[in-house]
């Protein structure tokens, strides 16, 4: 497969799902890897209101074994999780040996949703940053590999597929109040998502951008990159290569090739 097949108007839905398959054996692999040498892998997924966190995440899953692979997508802070240390309700999900566990959002939800709508106080939004450096430095000295994905969606892409929620009865469980606000805040999100990739950006965990309009091209290059990352001797070198018009490692330069 060359990486033009990425492009919407090349690659058809049976060459999609014949590159798919390549990389979900190239996963079983990795994750067979994991097993055997007790590695313990996190990956993050952030992005705004329906860049394809969710779609990404099940393609990734779907052939893995569930005993050693764990999909976190917590819900609103209870009134114990405002009260105590904010990593709290994240740890009990961190990966232990053997297992690799997906972040369907994650910690930084406080330096998105909760900074942008005014869930948390400045005080607790410019303490998060030099916190989480801390606990990922933590998380990654005793064994953890954390990769981090942000998925970036084009304003008209992101109002279409909200569009999609509102009149699809088969995704009528993604519809939320917030989703308006999504759209009405889009300059707020821009803002506070650059802040978010300068402040935490470090070699040992760098964010990773993916351009998801086009979903299928997403995907893959997704799973491309965790083949190139997570370690495995039995991997094809040539299926882990990601297109880097479409996933490419951050830096402060490219903020104008994101959406805004």
């Amino acid at each position: 497969m060359t990486k033009n097949d990425d492009s919407p108007t090349v690659q058809s839905k049976a060459s999609y799902k014949k590159a798919l398959r390549r990389l979900q054996i190239g996963l079983v692999k990795i994750q067979r890897h994991v097993i055997s040498h007790n590695h313990r892998v996190l990956i993050i997924f952030e992005g705004r209101d329906a860049a394809g966190k969710d779609g990404a995440i099940k393609r990734i899953v779907q052939h893995l074994s569930p005993r050693e692979t764990r999909v976190v997508a917590l819900g609103k802070p209870s009134s114990h999780d405002e009260r105590s240390w904010y990593f709290q309700r994240y740890a009990p999900y961190l990966p232990a040996d053997q297992e690799i566990v997906l972040f369907n959002r994650s910690w930084y939800n406080r330096a998105g949703v909760e900074q942008v709508m005014g869930f948390c106080t400045d005080a607790q939004y410019n303490a998060f940053f030099p916190a989480v450096l801390s606990f990922e430095k933590m998380l990654i000295d005793d064994g953890t590999q954390v990769l981090k994905y942000y998925l970036d969606i084009s304003r008209e892409e992101q109002i279409r597929r909200l569009e999609d929620r509102r009149t699809n009865p088969l995704k009528q469980w993604k519809v939320s109040p917030i989703d308006k606000v999504a759209i009405d805040k889009w300059d707020d999100y821009t803002k506070a998502r650059n802040e978010m990739l300068r402040r935490t950006d470090i070699a040992a965990a760098p964010w990773h951008i993916v351009r998801t309009d086009n979903k299928r091209a997403a995907r893959l290059n997704i799973i491309r990159h965790m083949l190139s990352q997570l370690e495995c001797p039995d991997r094809d070198e040539h299926e882990a290569q990601p297109d880097p018009n479409i996933l490419f490692r951050f830096a402060e330069q490219d903020l104008p090739r994101l959406a805004s």
